[in-house]
């Protein structure tokens, strides 16, 4: 079975990309969540995970809508492709398609992307959070230009 996982942050944004992107890979059941990749306590990949079995891909986007929070994203993953034994397709980042390459040297590229692009991920959600800490209206300071 294909599975796909699509997360947006907010209500107020919009998932069809990311759907739009599943259904043209050939996506059979697509889980939504709309809340923060801080952490995986999201009810949608939670059933998800449930259901993933042996020889099931699961497709998402790209990495960052998966997680992130660094070692939960490398903990997940290792969980449903070491544990359950499910393949996972990173649809922008082909280097992330686990069934390719199960060689030793096509799993320690995949392994150091992983590890590369789950950092970004976490050191852009904690910019995210401390631009919404600064700007006016959220608590931050407001400086008139030319005051």
């Amino acid at each position: 079975m294909i599975y796909g996982y699509v997360r947006v942050s907010t209500r107020e944004q919009n998932e069809e990309r990311q759907i739009i992107a599943m259904r043209e890979f050939g996506v059979e059941k697509i889980f939504t969540d709309k809340q923060s990749g801080k952490d995986f306590n999201r009810p949608e990949f939670q059933k998800l995970l449930r259901r993933l079995k042996h020889g099931d891909v699961l497709v998402v986007h790209s990495l960052d809508r998966f997680g992130r929070n660094y070692d939960e994203v490398i903990e997940q993953w290792k969980t449903i492709t070491k544990d359950k034994q499910a393949d996972i397709v990173v649809l922008d980042m082909p280097l992330l398609d686990t069934r390719n390459d199960k060689n030793l040297t096509g799993r320690l590229i995949a392994d150091i992307v992983l590890q590369l692009l789950a950092y970004v991920a976490q050191t852009e959600r904690e910019m995210i959070r401390k631009r919404q800490r600064e700007s006016p209206g959220r608590g931050g300071v407001s400086r008139a230009w030319g005051a």
